[in-house]
């Protein structure tokens, strides 16, 4: 699956978790558009990085890191509730419940639809071929989703989004290219 289907994938995933955590429907569509572009960030940083087979260095990873910084940057003149999300999600979504994360933001000082973008993100990313590594199985991105519980995501959202996963029937369509 290339990037840009993997973000509307995010996208459209973000914005079912929103709708079932009962954000209205207009405040879920702008959540499905912000969450798109959560990574946007990455054009500023060098490819060699990006497209790495092996492991990042630490001053590697350092930069990889600053891809959420940017995103901002660059979402910086988007007006309104729309802007205000976008560059929330693209700083945010590396943030960790248990408080680790890319900057060590409190779990408490993260917004829920920027963790709705995280696990959508980290599954997404499971199930996609990288450079550096294989597509995951969905049982087995299943699997690494119910074991952050509790440290990368809140128990709660595991247990919807695992839910939402297995029962809801506008999921397979969101996959339906992977």
């Amino acid at each position: 699956m290339n990037k840009t289907n993997e973000n509307k994938a995010i996208g459209r995933l973000s914005e079912i978790i929103a709708l079932e955590h009962g954000y209205p429907p207009e405040k879920a569509r702008q959540i499905r558009t912000a969450a798109a572009l959560h990574d946007v960030g990455k054009s500023r940083i060098p490819k060699n990085i990006l497209l790495k087979p092996g492991r990042l260095t630490e001053q590697e990873y350092e930069i990889l890191k600053t891809h959420t910084t940017h995103g901002v940057e660059l979402l910086s003149t988007i007006q309104g509730g729309l802007g205000a999300l976008a560059r929330n999600i693209c700083l945010l979504h590396h943030e960790k419940h248990n408080g680790g994360g890319y900057w060590n933001v409190p779990a408490s000082f993260v917004p829920d639809y920027v963790t709705f973008v995280s696990i959508s993100d980290v599954y997404t990313s499971l199930l996609s071929e990288r450079p550096y590594k294989q597509a995951w199985t969905q049982q087995a991105a299943l699997g690494y989703i119910e074991n952050q519980a509790g440290k990368q995501f809140s128990n709660e959202l595991v247990n919807v989004f695992i839910t939402l996963i297995r029962n809801d029937s506008r999921i397979p369509a969101i996959f339906a290219a992977f």
